[in-house]
């Protein structure tokens, strides 16, 4: 018993001194972790507002409780459809046109030799992710206006001018090509990181049966980021109900609300300008139980597909 004890005892004086040695580095994990427990965990009690009729003055515990009156108002409600064709189609242009651009980018930079030549080409590509969505939306409202570069060129063509922000069948386009030129930069790193794991052995035996570079990146680097290209696939599915308002809000306008209008930009309207509490937590609870469900129903396909999966 005494012997346990002691065990224990010098087990614990070790973790002192590791902790002591790292505390800087200890330290700076308080500020994430306490953005997560506040702005995350924490928000998890105010949920309850969505089965209760919230009145800021009485408070969450006071407020009258309605079960699923707000889950059941937002399902019978004649913009339901509409809200969630806009957000899954969203989804589904940023899955097909977005989702595979930064793989191809990091395998297109994986391939340059040149150490300053691929440095270049990697602050170029991350640079945008940098910027702020305001200036962000501020360059695409000035490219896409009437007097704007895209429609210089049109007309210097001797095309005619297109009204690109006020066009419903335009808002997409421009909203998947934005973040693949903002975004792909920025997701490549994670490939990068994949590609660099990958046995260099393999494209040296590779280099000798003659394979071209072509043939190296088929069969060798894109098995060896498959891992990588399931989960982040995975993520993405598990966020088909999920679309970020900012961008959204900054563009789109009372001609392409048909087209641009998702369940996040009708929550910050709801919710927020109408101050109805109530209801846009339960449409953003849907919204999240949705992504939920849909992360879980994936994860599974995925364990039955055998590869990699979350869990």
């Amino acid at each position: 018993m005494k012997t346990y004890q002691r065990h224990d005892e010098l087990h614990h004086i070790k973790r002192m001194k590791s902790f002591k040695k790292s505390k800087e580095l200890y330290l700076l994990l308080f500020l994430p972790i306490l953005y997560f427990i506040i702005f995350k965990y924490g928000a998890m009690f105010w949920m309850v507002v969505a089965f209760e009729d919230y009145d800021p003055i009485k408070g969450v515990l006071k407020s009258e409780w309605v079960g699923l009156k707000w889950f059941k108002t937002f399902l019978q409600d004649p913009y339901f459809l509409t809200l969630i064709k806009n957000t899954v189609l969203m989804n589904v242009w940023c899955l097909l046109f977005y989702f595979p651009v930064p793989i191809i980018l990091a395998l297109m930079i994986n391939e340059v030799r040149q150490k300053k030549l691929k440095k270049v080409v990697q602050t170029i590509s991350y640079l945008p992710y940098f910027f702020s969505v305001v200036v962000i939306c501020g360059l695409i409202v000035n490219v896409c206006s009437l007097d704007g570069l895209i429609n210089q060129i049109l007309s210097a063509f001797g095309m005619e001018k297109i009204s690109f922000l006020n066009k419903p069948e335009w808002f997409r386009p421009i909203y998947v090509l934005s973040e693949i030129w903002q975004k792909a930069g920025w997701s490549s790193i994670i490939y990068l990181a994949a590609l660099s794991s990958v046995d260099v052995q393999l494209y040296e035996a590779a280099v000798v049966d003659g394979a071209s570079r072509l043939k190296q990146i088929i069969h060798i680097s894109l098995p060896g980021i498959a891992s990588v290209i399931s989960i982040q696939l995975l993520l993405a599915l598990g966020e088909i109900l999920s679309v970020g308002y900012e961008k959204i809000m900054l563009l789109y306008n009372g001609a392409t609300m048909e087209t641009a209008d998702v369940i996040s930009t009708y929550v910050y309207r709801r919710g927020i300008i109408s101050a109805d509490f109530s209801y846009g937590t339960a449409v953003n609870l849907f919204q999240a139980i949705i992504g939920l469900t849909t992360i879980i129903l994936a994860n599974k396909a995925a364990q039955k597909a055998e590869t990699a999966s979350l869990w």
